[in-house]
């Protein structure tokens, strides 16, 4: 990774030109950069489900899905970070050589145990203060739940649970609709 500067921390251009050439995902948090670790079947499973799902129902349209090769720039008002979402839908994207994105209109993380605190606290509260961000989706990949943050027409947030496989997730903001059963399709649930 970059050289630290004199303060101990890691520019922007210094992560974003390490990341080109790392054979390992990094996130970056205003200047500390944190290595990432590999996901679980069901991880990956979740994950690749929802982007068949939505990319299936998103062909022709003007959003589009990026799984967890992009990374999303977050400008927050005390620092920028980096994060790798498991999924992300973009309808406002960068030109076709940039190495992330930052007008998310729904995010998606699955749940690890590894990650499930600082995926509920600490990266939650950063994807909300997105300003183009519409819905914040979290899944726990051993049973049917999902927490659904979705913006309202006055700017805040409202939370919806899912916790059936016959639930069906809409998604007006992106125009499609997510079966839950789709999401777990090919998991062995706990």
């Amino acid at each position: 990774m970059a050289l630290l500067n004199q303060e101990g921390l890691i520019s922007v251009e210094d992560y974003l030109a390490g990341e080109l050439v790392s054979e390992m995902k990094h996130e970056y948090l205003g200047g500390v950069v944190h290595a990432m670790s590999g996901g679980k079947v069901r991880h990956s499973a979740a994950s690749g489900n929802v982007f068949l799902g939505l990319g299936s129902r998103l062909r022709g349209k003007s959003c589009q899905p990026y799984n967890s090769d992009m990374k999303v720039r977050l400008d927050l008002p005390t620092q920028t970070r980096f994060y790798y979402p498991d999924l992300q839908v973009i309808c406002e994207s960068l030109d076709d050589d940039a190495s992330f994105q930052d007008k998310p209109v729904v995010v998606v993380e699955v749940l690890s145990d590894s990650t499930r605190r600082v995926d509920l606290g600490e990266k939650r509260d950063a994807y909300l203060a997105v300003a183009s961000l519409k819905v914040l989706m979290m899944i726990d990949p051993a049973r049917p739940w999902i927490q659904l943050d979705r913006r309202s027409a006055n700017g805040g947030f409202s939370q919806e649970f899912y916790q059936s496989l016959e639930d069906v997730i809409l998604l007006p903001e992106i125009e499609c609709e997510l079966p839950v059963e789709e999401i777990y399709e090919g998991i062995t649930l706990a």
